[in-house]
Formats: structure tokens, sequence, C-alpha cells
């Protein structure tokens, strides 16, 4: 395991570098660049990338010193093969299909906190003690809700429709059950449903009303009525 940490680092390191190169063609001080004018920097559309991939390329290098530290490094760089098996296979494919269906199908048409409440579920009731059964529920709950997103609502005149959200509403309800069913005996399992709430809603507030950074799906189901409270209800209340 230490040893596809060393190359999962590596591959890591690689994107936080590449996505922080992008970043830096978007304006941050108020220069002027490719005919795009910045305002102030906490206004610039490269706040949050920067704090994403840069917390991301932190990360990675945590995970290459533990390899490193752990044998990993000269186990991968002494083995041509790295080795494989189904379970690990079934493991890569099912993960890989939730995130496929998560970006493409979700993130830009259903609510924020909707669809990310339900990734982070599902990857925690499906990757959480290694449990075959658990991961297809899991990887199904994500597909079913992408593909509806998807397939009935392809254009982009039709994102800020509803019928996507409810869908990937009860389906986060369904799977947030069968989580508090099984935190009986798993006693993490019961920080889930909480986690998978106020992650997405903390990020996606700090994005809309800190940074000023335009979110997806914006007219979305919770975000909707979240924006609408925060400028006619909460703002006026220090404007005044």
């Amino acid at each position: 395991m230490r040893t596809r940490d060393f190359w999962a680092a590596i591959v890591l390191i690689t994107v936080s570098v590449f996505f922080l190169w992008k970043t830096l063609d978007i304006p941050l001080w108020g220069e002027n660049r490719a005919g795009v004018s910045g305002s102030d920097w906490y206004n610039s559309a490269a706040i949050v990338p920067l704090f994403i991939f840069g917390g991301l390329l932190v990360l990675s290098f945590v995970l290459l010193a533990i390899s490193i530290r752990s044998g990993g490094a000269q186990n991968a760089l002494s083995a041509v093969r790295i080795g494989w098996d189904k379970s690990e296979a079934y493991r890569a494919s099912t993960i890989g299909l939730i995130l496929l269906a998560y970006v493409f199908g979700l993130v830009p048409r259903v609510d924020f906190i909707l669809c990310s409440g339900l990734l982070i579920t599902a990857l925690t009731y499906g990757y959480y003690g290694g449990h075959a059964r658990r991961a297809l529920v899991a990887c199904f709950a994500v597909i079913a809700a992408g593909l509806f997103a998807f397939i009935g609502f392809p254009a982009q005149m039709d994102w800020n429709a509803h019928g996507d959200d409810w869908f990937t509403l009860i389906l986060w309800i369904v799977l947030t059950l069968l989580v508090l069913a099984k935190a009986t005996t798993e006693r993490v399992l019961r920080y889930v449903p909480l986690v998978a709430i106020l992650a997405p809603l903390i990020l996606v507030c700090a994005m809309a009303f800190v940074f000023r950074q335009n979110v997806p799906a914006r007219g979305g189901l919770i975000f909707k009525q979240i924006e609408y409270h925060y400028y006619v209800t909460l703002r006026p209340l220090w404007k005044e």
C-alpha cells in the first residue's frame, strides 16, 4: 500500500502543479491578462483554485513523505511491477465511475450541497471497511443520480430545474438511512450525515459570500434559498 501511496503522491503532485500553473493565468492582483482585467485580490477567481490545489499539493507531499518513511519509495523504485488484483480493480473502477458521474452529471446541474452530500455519503459508506457490496450500492446511487441529471436535463437552459435536485435528495436520504443502520456496529459512520451536510454547505457559502466566486448550479434547490435569505434577510441587518 505504501508503494502505491508513493505513485499516487507523484501523480497528485503533478496534477496540483499543473492546475496551479494554469490558475496563474487568472488575474489576481488587479492586472490585465489576455484582455481580462482583475479587481481587488479578494474578488479574483484565482483565490478558490489556489486554495484547493495548494492544499492538495501540501497533502500530496505529506503522503509522499509517509510513503518514503515506510519504505514505499524503495519498493516502488526497485520493483518493475506494482501489483494488481481483482479487488483493487473493482475498487478503482467503482470510485472512477462515481467521480465521473459527479463531475459530468451532477456538479453542473444539481445543487452543490445535494450532490456533494451524496458523494461524501457514498464514498464513506461504500469504501469504509472494504465491503464490496456496499461499494456497489454507493456506486449505483451516484451513477443513477448523475445519469438522471445528464439525460433528463442535458441543455444548460434546463439546469435550474429542480427535478434532478429532488431525485438526488431522495437517493441521498436512502443512502443516509443505510449509513445510520450500519452505524450501530460501526461508530465512525455516525458522523457521516453531519460531515456530508456541513462540508459542502461551508464550502459553497465561503465561495459565494466570502470569496465572491461563482458556484455551480447557483439556482439549485438549497443554495437558491440560502442566497435569497442572505441578501434579503441577513445582509440588510448589518447594512443598516
